[in-house]
């Protein structure tokens, strides 16, 4: 669930200093009982042991509850000006309101770590996150300012690759094609034959996309396709072959077009697989016999997609307009249906939901208070997620790639994502999803989807 990033890279807070850690539930627990003796009579905060405001404060960060670790953070900041951990405690006061899109806010506070602490492990990631900051609120001048900067000072440092791509993609949401252009070559020849070269043609391919400039598209999916470097990067070979298929039917070449889309191999749990079918069939090729291994190979699989929880899915999700084999989709996904799963994020429970989402829709799910462990029950997660998906499926107009998307990377980034797409078409926008843990989460929650409509009806009863 929105625990991506991991929201920008949908990493935990800990990523900067300190090895990521979950905190279970019992560990919270004992904070927050501890934290109630740590209160005067006004309920403000009283002075702890660094070490204790900071353990507390990554025990709050790492189940969402945000405004709290701030507190912890902040006495540390007042209390212990000189304390090794201020860099590491404005790092969190500034990734802590990035969660809750709190963008300038946020930047304030990475401003103050990169002037106070430029050198130090926190002071590169908030350089990078602060550059996220201003691409999130479109300010595509000043993230490149952020990223550049970042090149500069840190040319080997953790982010330098998302760097060098997070200007050619400024640039181009700027509308500055040349200089978006002009960075894809200068970071093929920075990094040479590593992926961050595949993912920069990648971005040229997708620009190219959204230019309708299809002669262009062709040209960059050969050229990534002669590379042949898809691995560990954020392009993959199917999806090329498809985006060149679709620019060669935009170009008239119908029969080029499809002769690359049957190289496509037919399996229903692949997302691109399908959609070649699909596209195939709109220009008139016999895909019987694709259609057909796509049946025979969704049946042999049939054990790995289970309708559990049927009764609930149907009480909860189509009453609200949403596919149950949809939920099972991405439930398959979150949790392999185990009501107990927690993630790393502190996501919950069967569609693995994050206290803090679950507090935006549990009323209207019909459960007026909650606490985060009553997530772990199947009835109320599918509730409260259900409602949550349903509202995702408003805001994007219906569009399941981007609903997907958001549930694992986050509203406003699929937003962003959508706004690039153009046409507004599923492998379109697919293709656009720019953190790789959620482009994967898209193709296989999609792929799953596909799959458990090969096999039952919206009623979840078995074709």
């Amino acid at each position: 669930m929105y625990k991506l990033l991991l929201a920008f890279i949908i990493a935990t807070f800990a990523v900067s200093t300190s090895v990521a850690q979950t905190y279970n539930d019992r560990t919270l627990a004992s904070v927050m009982s501890k934290d109630k003796l740590s209160r005067d009579s006004s309920g403000k905060l009283i002075a702890l042991p660094v070490k204790e405001h900071m353990f507390r404060a990554d025990v709050y960060m790492s189940n969402r509850q945000f405004s709290t670790a701030r507190e912890h953070w902040q006495n540390v900041l007042a209390l212990h000006p000189t304390s090794e951990s201020v860099p590491k405690a404005l790092f969190g006061m500034g990734r802590s309101n990035m969660w809750e899109r709190n963008y300038e806010v946020a930047i304030s506070w990475f401003q103050r770590l990169v002037k106070e602490h430029p050198y130090t492990l926190d002071g590169q990631e908030g350089l990078a996150y602060m550059g996220a900051c201003h691409v999130r609120l479109g300010q595509n001048t000043k993230a490149v300012a952020a990223y550049e900067k970042y090149t500069v000072m840190f040319p080997f440092g953790k982010r330098i690759a998302s760097s060098y791509l997070n200007i050619l993609d400024a640039y181009r949401e700027d509308g500055k094609y040349e200089l978006a252009n002009q960075w894809v070559d200068k970071t093929a020849k920075r990094f040479g034959s590593l992926p961050t070269t595949t993912n920069a043609y990648h971005a040229r391919l997708r620009m190219e996309v959204y230019r309708a400039n299809w002669q262009s598209v062709v040209k960059t999916a050969n050229d990534l396709l002669r590379m042949d470097n898809f691995r560990d990067s954020m392009a993959f070979e199917y999806e090329v072959r498809y985006l060149k298929g679709y620019a060669l039917e935009k170009l008239g070449s119908k029969t080029a077009a499809g002769y690359e889309y049957a190289k496509i191999p037919a399996n229903p749990s692949s997302y691109f697989g399908g959609l070649a079918t699909d596209r195939m069939g709109n220009l008139g090729v016999n895909t019987a016999a694709r259609e057909r291994a796509m049946k025979t190979k969704a049946r042999r699989v049939a054990g790995n997609y289970p309708v559990k929880y049927r009764r609930s899915l149907l009480r909860h999700a189509s009453a609200r307009g949403v596919d149950p084999r949809f939920v099972l989709a991405i439930m398959k996904q979150e949790s392999s249906f185990r009501p107990r799963a927690k993630s790393p994020a502190a996501a919950r429970g069967l569609l693995q939901l994050t206290y803090d989402t679950a507090l935006k829709y549990n009323q209207k799910a019909g459960y007026p208070s909650i606490k985060g462990t009553d997530l772990y029950s199947p009835e109320i997660n599918i509730a409260i997620g259900t409602e949550y998906i349903a509202e995702l499926k408003r805001e994007f107009g219906g569009l399941y790639e981007a609903i997907a998307a958001s549930y694992n990377g986050g509203e406003d980034n699929s937003a962003r994502w959508l706004a690039r797409s153009k046409p507004k078409e599923p492998a379109i926008f697919a293709s656009e999803v720019g953190f790789s843990e959620t482009k994967r989460y898209v193709f296989k929650v999609m792929g799953n989807y596909r799959v458990y409509r090969e096999l039952y009806n919206p009623n979840l009863t078995l074709r």
